[in-house]
């Protein structure tokens, strides 16, 4: 077993379990923790628990003390120098006429390393402006090319829901997310309002459309003739929510009835076609 603790290291970002080294810490504190690029800053937002060492999959940082007032002003050292960055990233992708919009730069904590995000539509030749940032910075320079969705992990914001985004708050991987998806939910098929703050489909139309299909299965299908007490029909929707289904009658009323009273011995049965 090994105590951990859940640490989140931007305000826009998901959570990452670390090993706690038994340090006392609750959730909150600001530690100084080594992770698989180096030093970091972070703040505990679960825990501590007991695990096995088996739940744990990949690499698991160790958090190494909590954090002083020396390293917040170092912090905010390096908030500073990442805007300066920012700026002349930006001025020399301008100079070199490169096709890239740069996104984010982040600067480790021990700024051994900076890293700068951008957003391309193609692959860029960039061994150029990485010499330029290396000799202006004298740190190793990093330049990642990431996808809209990623930049909008970076940003943060809130979703149509009111609540966080999901990439920002939990999701640790993209999946894909298809029409489908929401086809098979019977929601509107409005490609502006199913996109995210990325211009992409949201992330949380794949949470239940697994389940959607399976039970989707159970139920009638739409456009099958069916024989209720009130006569013949023909099913014009299912309500995969409430479980039942609107039947439309020969005389063009319409009753909507719950799907367990179609499957009773003595109840109403599926007409030929």
């Amino acid at each position: 077993m090994i105590e951990i603790v859940e640490i989140k290291f931007k305000d826009a970002s998901p959570t990452y379990p670390f090993d706690s080294q038994g340090l006392d810490l609750n959730v909150g504190d600001t530690c100084i923790l080594q992770t698989e690029r180096g030093g970091e800053f972070g703040r505990v937002v679960f825990g501590p628990r007991m695990v096995e060492r088996k739940e744990i999959k990949g690499f698991l940082g160790k958090v190494i003390r909590k954090a002083t007032d020396e390293d917040f002003e170092q912090l905010k050292e390096n908030e500073r120098k990442e805007k300066e960055a920012f700026r002349f990233c930006r001025e020399r992708i301008k100079k070199r006429e490169l096709p890239m919009k740069l996104t984010r730069v982040e600067y480790l904590f021990d700024g051994s390393k900076i890293t700068f995000y951008f957003v391309s539509p193609d692959r860029v030749d960039f061994r150029e402006l990485v010499k330029d940032l290396a000799r202006e910075f004298k740190a190793r320079i990093e330049l990642r090319q990431i996808g809209v969705r990623d930049e909008a992990r970076l940003h943060g914001g809130f979703g149509p829901c009111g609540r966080s985004l999901c990439c920002t708050a939990f999701l640790k991987e993209f999946r894909p997310v298809s029409m489908k998806m929401a086809k098979v939910q019977d929601l509107a098929l409005n490609p502006v309002k199913l996109s995210g703050m990325c211009g992409r489909l949201m992330c949380c139309l794949a949470y239940e459309s697994e389940t959607y299909r399976e039970e989707k299965k159970k139920l009638p299908k739409e456009g099958s003739k069916i024989t209720i007490p009130q006569g013949v029909g023909k099913i014009k929707s299912v309500n995969i929510i409430k479980k039942s289904v609107v039947v439309e009658l020969e005389d063009g009323r319409k009753v909507e009835i719950p799907v367990e009273k179609l499957k009773g011995e003595s109840g109403p049965r599926q007409a030929r076609s």
